[in-house]
């Protein structure tokens, strides 16, 4: 199950003149009936939404003034998420004789067209309060809150992710609602504006849309066109003619392939990176300790000590929560085990939760080898949301790579592992010539397209970004990529392996030695050749031209630019 909520707003969405019919009452209970769940978010007061929907026990939970109140049917407890508006500023609209005025914890409201009045308040009391429109209402509310906000604390409390929600409303305030869910429906009678932001828009209005939005949800959890979108990708590279190459963020399986060393974990980890940077959840398998470290995660077992399975599903109860499950502990022939243990564990969780989002198998020929026969059994429940990370893609099950949806290769000959792909599905060798690639290259394969293979520029990952700066900033580089400090008369060969000696070596030169690089430019240019950093390049380019700099200053000037950009230690600057 993917979307295992909906989000809905109350006036003109669920409720028709203010009362939620019959009909769409029965269709809320369907919804719980399936398993689902019912979150309301109004622009409503409190007492006000409890008064009029007698039926609210059916929530989850009740976002209510818009985003800075959390209500609990179950135990009718609430809590206020806002500071109150101050008294003066109430004080002042009630002096101005403002109609329609109503009050709450943390919001008050009016109707148009006295949002000009309100903004003049503001500005002159000089308040950090923000002005929201719906339809003929105008609210007023603390910075910062809004319906998006209020959902947020509401799923944190639930254990959801906005991830696996789907969010439906009519008006201007709901645009901040949908932005937050996962799949964002507009009612029939939506304002234009919130229409055209939405993945789908209902046939029928108000309490009816809500019935129809329900009905395609219990019946085909909206993976049926045109209902299935995918508004969030994820980028993976760049192609040779500058195009970006993005896959969706859900709902597809990804093989990345290629010889040893050849930038498989790289590229895992910035997939890793920026699935978990747009709120997917993702849980990592890794048989043998190369994803330890990484940004961002959770990491369960250790050399001396497997995980457990409970320890793993305990911390994926958090949808904030991303986890590597490390197998080194484990010895080489009970990984596949475990393996085959937790596997079935993630799927009954993603069955209620919808998540983790995504799944990472490395060394997949080991995990799910060709000639394991229970793999059947796991087919047959969700294995999407996969990538299976392998250097033998035809030593994996058949029944696993039949799944696979897209496809990456990268190393010396990535024709051989396409080959090897196509030779252990029976399925022809799609046309083009693949040399070696240099690394950060790869070869990207659709499966589900008529377009064939192509090269592409791999999406550096910040991890890899982070060893670069480091290695530069601390590391050796080879001669050729060197500085070295000759003089005017090449009297001097002192050799700069990296950022730190040079600005080290810079400090301790005569003012001519350095003098002479700098109106070479013989600082940038290595900054653009050696580190390979253009940005810096171009600043260090900036200070060269500067006319009569002197030597102090265009020191210390190098020294912020690359103070600024890389992490260098404090004691050697």
């Amino acid at each position: 199950m993917r979307y295992v909520a909906i989000a809905t707003d109350y006036d003109n969405t669920l409720a028709v003149n203010g009362r939620v019919p019959r009909e769409t009452v029965a269709a809320l209970e369907s919804l719980i009936q399936s398993g689902r769940k019912v979150i309301l978010v109004t622009g409503r007061l409190l007492p006000d939404i409890v008064a009029v929907f007698p039926e609210i026990g059916l929530c989850e939970r009740v976002v209510a003034d818009n985003g800075a109140v959390v209500y609990r049917p179950s135990t009718r407890e609430h809590t206020v998420l806002a500071p109150p508006i101050p008294l003066t500023f109430i004080e002042e609209l009630r002096r101005r004789q403002i109609p329609s005025l109503s009050v709450g914890d943390s919001i008050v409201s009016t109707v148009r067209p006295h949002e000009l009045t309100l903004l003049e308040v503001i500005r002159d009391m000089g308040l950090e309060l923000q002005v929201i429109f719906n339809r003929d209402s105008v609210m007023v509310v603390p910075a910062g809150i809004n319906k998006a906000s209020g959902l947020a604390v509401a799923l944190r409390e639930i254990g959801l992710s906005p991830r696996n929600i789907v969010g439906i409303g009519d008006a201007e305030n709901d645009h901040a609602l949908l932005n937050q869910c996962e799949y964002a429906v507009a009612v029939a009678n939506a304002v234009p504006m919130l229409k055209a932001a939405a993945d789908w828009v209902t046939t029928s209005a108000e309490g009816q849309g809500v019935a129809e939005l329900i009905g395609e949800l219990v019946a085909h959890d909206l993976n049926v066109p045109p209902y299935n979108v995918n508004r969030r990708k994820i980028l993976v590279g760049v192609r040779e003619n500058g195009e970006e190459v993005s896959v969706p963020a859900e709902g597809l399986n990804v093989l990345l392939t290629g010889s040893s060393g050849s930038g498989k974990s790289t590229l895992a980890t910035g997939i890793f990176e920026r699935v978990t940077e747009q709120g997917y959840q993702m849980c990592v398998i890794d048989p043998e300790g190369d994803y330890e470290g990484i940004t961002g995660a959770v990491m369960f077992g250790t050399p001396q000590r497997g995980p457990a399975v409970t320890e793993i599903l305990t911390a994926l109860d958090s949808p904030d929560t991303n986890v590597i499950v490390n197998l080194v502990g484990l010895p080489l022939q009970d990984r596949p085990a475990f393996f085959l243990a937790l596997l079935p564990a993630l799927q009954e969780r993603r069955a209620a939760f919808g998540r983790p989002h995504w799944i990472l198998v490395d060394e997949t020929h080991h995990l799910l080898p060709r000639e394991w026969q229970p793999v059947q059994a796991v087919m047959s429940q969700d294995l999407t949301g996969m990538v299976y990370v392998t250097v033998h893609p035809d030593h994996v099950a058949k029944p696993v790579l039949e799944t696979v949806d897209v496809a990456m290769y990268l190393g010396e000959d990535p024709a051989d592992a396409i080959g090897r792909f196509c030779q252990a599905l029976n399925r022809p060798v799609p046309l083009g010539e693949f040399g070696a690639l240099d690394p950060g290259h790869g070869v990207f394969w659709d499966l589900k397209s008529k377009e064939p293979p192509y090269r592409l520029h791999i999406a550096p990952c910040e991890a890899d970004r982070r060893r670069h700066r480091r290695k530069y900033a601390e590391g050796e580089l080879p001669a050729d990529r060197s500085f070295f400090f000759r003089g005017p008369e090449d009297r001097l060969n002192l050799r700069a392996h990296n950022l730190f000696q040079f600005m080290e070596l810079g400090e301790g030169l005569d003012d001519q030695t350095w003098l002479h690089h700098l109106q070479r430019g013989d600082y940038s240019r290595w900054m653009a050749e050696g580190i390979k950093d253009s940005s810096l390049a171009d600043r260090v380019r900036q200070i060269e031209q500067q006319p009569s700099i002197d030597a102090k200053r265009s020191r210390q000037l190098i020294r912020s630019a690359i103070e600024d950009q890389y992490t260098v230690p404090a004691t050697g600057l």
